[in-house]
């Protein structure tokens, strides 16, 4: 890893080097916008609006529109003169239960590495921290502006998560929160053995983005030629949207739920009688190769006297 920043947390009169790190990374597909029938990328030009003229990149400022349209330009030399917290400090401000923290506050997540020489107070803070059960509210610059975050031990890593700021978070004013809806006591109870059923412990590896998965499929499948095969198409379950009977649709997600479970521990069997007949299923893959290979030639055929289109990896 990188590091993006570097600074120092003052702790009371401590101050501990760190670097900043971060601790998360997107992994969706990236897509270009490109020419059909090149695959050119598509390049946009800076024009401003009045006159119609290209804009160096040196000649953009930052504008505030007014409510009546007017603008107000502001330079780098006019943003300067903002009070702004150090840009190179991590200020502790107080110590909370994460409890009392709400999880709408969180934006993103970054690691704090100690300099060589600050290791000593930086073990001394991380340790206090956790044992005392809390995390520590903060106050850091990053990229110009000021945020508020928290400080918490991961893995042995002190963690600062950013969090929006109090004004920021929207309030859920929706209609249905006054309105006086009966639940039947049989209903609140098939509810919460549906929870029930649905319950244990939470572990990010058993989930997969399978979107992704099959964007991938689908770039490799362009990259090496081969035929796409269509996804199989999904039974249609009939649902309108409006539940006639919700004790019995609960019930029946119950049920789902059982043998969902249930298949899932014949899962561990299952694959050990899987391995065996791979290996006699093998020759169908070099069947299927032969099939790509007899459709090259007519390919190459139809496609003879025009340009070539490559097919190119996003960066």
């Amino acid at each position: 890893m990188r590091s993006i920043w570097k600074g120092s947390i003052s702790f009371g009169l401590v101050s501990i080097a760190v670097k900043l790190y971060s601790a998360t990374e997107e992994k969706d597909i990236a897509f270009h916008q490109v020419h059909r029938d090149d695959g050119g990328r598509i390049k946009y030009k800076r024009v401003c609006s009045i006159d119609g003229e290209e804009v160096a990149y040196n000649d953009i400022a930052k504008g505030y529109e007014l409510p009546d349209g007017d603008m107000v330009v502001l330079t780098d030399d006019d943003l300067a003169e903002l009070p702004l917290t150090s840009s190179r400090e991590i200020d502790v401000l107080q110590f909370v239960p994460l409890e009392q923290v709400d999880p709408i506050y969180f934006n993103k997540a970054y690691y704090l590495e100690p300099d060589a020489r600050a290791a000593k107070a930086y073990v001394l803070l991380r340790d206090a921290l956790e044992a005392s059960g809390r995390v520590a509210v903060v106050k850091v610059a990053l990229r110009r502006r000021e945020a508020l975050a928290t400080l918490r031990v991961r893995e042995g890593v002190l963690t600062l998560e950013t969090m929006l700021w109090p004004d920021e978070i929207r309030a859920p004013e929706f209609g249905f929160l006054g309105d006086d809806v009966e639940l039947r006591p049989q209903e609140m109870a098939m509810a919460s053995s549906l929870v029930d059923s649905l319950s244990g412990d939470f572990d990010p590896t058993e989930y997969t983005d399978m979107y992704r998965a099959a964007i991938e499929s689908v770039v490799e499948a362009k990259i090496e030629g081969r035929d796409l095969i269509p996804a199989p198409e999904q039974a249609d379950g009939g649902s309108s949207g409006t539940v006639v009977d919700l004790v019995a649709a609960l019930q029946a997600s119950i049920d789902a739920a059982k043998k969902g479970r249930a298949a899932a521990g014949a899962g561990g069997a299952a694959q050990a009688t899987s391995r065996g007949s791979a290996v006699k299923k093998a020759p169908a893959k070099k069947t299927a190769a032969k099939k790509v290979a007899a459709k090259a030639p007519a390919a190459a055929a139809a496609t003879a006297g025009k340009k070539p289109v490559r097919a190119r990896r996003s960066a």
